[in-house]
């Protein structure tokens, strides 16, 4: 059968295909042997520069630039010649030696030095150098701008509504007024720190040889301070070095990236559900674009799908994820292969993730506040003003307040509850100025420094 987005066996593969696209140029099979060639035209380039291997003639300027446009100009079809050279060595690395042994054949300055192309390293050395860079660029270029886009459209939103006073729920039941700008700008500081904390993560590579020590290498030229040269070639790349591993690179910051990644998913399912409420409520609309069915069979309905396919997106994200930082930093002894299948699912878990943000997205655009629904659901809860009236009393002595409060406001709501709170203020011995600000309270009005918070996220 052939491959189309409607015979895809993977999702993201398929239906999601063009939403999840531009992490295709990081984690597609074609992205892993690009970035492969990158790592071994780097660590060519770097030994034809040491004086001390005098079996590689200096390289000129026409050879660098043939080996920077063998990454730069890599196609899809240069991509299928490496993978049919692996169906004959059964071996991924090394059929990316050998493509690039058979490009510098014949090339000036190059030709001599093809059996330096994979010198004294093991695949791992060429492996957690591609996937640590796949990671880094993608996340630059494509799930940081992203996640970049809800916080903006959020923070606008929390500032835009930091005035519009809605009821709270606490375990479901009416508490406390906020506003609405408030419970966004909650979301936009998480997401601040979630954010953060996936910028900060340095993800750190190695080039020291089959177990670490680079053994090959030192038999080979004693001479050469083989940390030195390799802690070069890694920080070349734009990545930090790890001086201590064994065959392959520990995957700690990787885990510690997938643990920050699932941090914001589990934020944005939260932000996700409770919207999910609020449309339910009443307290958000959606907008329909032309022509768009709610239902197949009750024309009024306006589902709130986009946040229920960001929640369950963002599910199947975290669960990758959270094996991923599970999973890649344990290894059996020097090096077992447990991690090599599952690096290769990298892009998997972060196309999820960022279908999960797209949704998330595309459903905060369709979103409008209603203040009058909130506004009418305020005033048929005046006993929410029972926590500050017994606070006031307690300020002023009176004891009881609280007892008594309960036993007036439980069980009552709507137009008698109001009559009932406003003739219990009058009947309080209180200053002047104290009771005269109680009678002037609205449910709508006490939302203490819910704009203020709004406004400053």
């Amino acid at each position: 059968m052939i491959i189309d987005p409607l015979t895809a066996v993977s999702p993201l593969d398929g239906r999601y295909h063009a939403k999840v696209n531009p992490l295709a140029a990081y984690f597609s099979e074609y992205a892993l042997i690009q970035y492969r060639i990158m790592v071994q035209v780097a660590w060519l380039k770097a030994l034809a520069k040491e004086s001390a291997i005098t079996e590689i003639p200096a390289f000129s300027s026409y050879a660098i630039h043939f080996l920077d446009a063998l990454v730069s100009k890599f196609s899809v079809a240069d991509a299928a010649e490496v993978k049919e050279i692996e169906g004959r060595t059964n071996h991924d690395v090394k059929a990316v030696e050998l493509w690039i042994k058979q490009k510098i054949w014949n090339i000036t300055d190059l030709g001599a030095a093809r059996e330096f192309v994979h010198f004294a390293c093991t695949s791992e050395d060429i492996n957690n150098l591609a996937y640590t860079r796949m990671l880094k660029d993608a996340c630059g270029k494509v799930m940081l701008p992203m996640l970049d886009g809800i916080f903006a459209r959020l923070r606008e939103l929390a500032h835009q509504h930091a005035d519009v006073p809605m009821m709270s729920r606490t375990h479901g039941q009416p508490a406390t007024p906020t506003t609405m700008g408030k419970e966004i700008a909650n979301v936009v500081h998480r997401l601040r720190g979630a954010r953060k904390l996936i910028a900060g993560v340095e993800l750190s590579g190695k080039i020291n040889g089959a177990v670490g020590n680079y053994n090959a290498h030192l038999v080979a030229y004693p001479g050469i301070d083989w940390h030195w040269f390799a802690q070069r070639v890694v920080n070349n790349l734009g990545l930090p070095f790890n001086p201590y591993t064994t065959q392959i690179e520990p995957h700690d910051a990787m885990a510690e990236l997938f643990d920050a990644f699932a941090r914001a998913n589990t934020i944005l399912i939260d932000w996700d559900r409770d919207v999910w409420g609020y449309v339910s409520l009443g307290y958000f609309k959606q907008k329909m674009k032309p022509g768009e069915v709610g239902s197949s069979t009750m024309p009024h309905k306006v589902n709130p799908i986009d946040f229920e396919n960001s929640e369950g997106n963002l599910g199947m994200a975290n669960a990758m994820l959270r094996h991923l930082s599970d999973k890649l930093p344990i290894s059996r002894w020097q090096r077992d292969l447990t991690d090599s299948t599952v690096l290769r699912n990298m892009g998997v878990a972060l196309g999820y993730t960022l279908l999960g943000w797209d949704s998330c997205l595309r459903g905060i655009g369709k979103l409008e506040v209603d203040a009058e629904r909130m506004a009418t659901d305020l005033n048929e809860h005046w006993e929410l003003l029972a926590e500050p009236i017994q606070t006031v009393m307690r300020r002023h002595g009176l004891a009881g307040g609280y007892d008594q409060l309960k036993d007036l406001t439980r069980g009552q709501s709507g137009h008698a509850m109001r009559m009932a709170i406003v003739d219990f203020i009058n009947e309080l011995d209180l200053p002047r100025d104290e009771k005269l600000a109680l009678q002037e309270l609205r449910p709508a009005t006490y939302i203490g420094l819910a704009a203020k918070l709004a406004r400053q996220v």
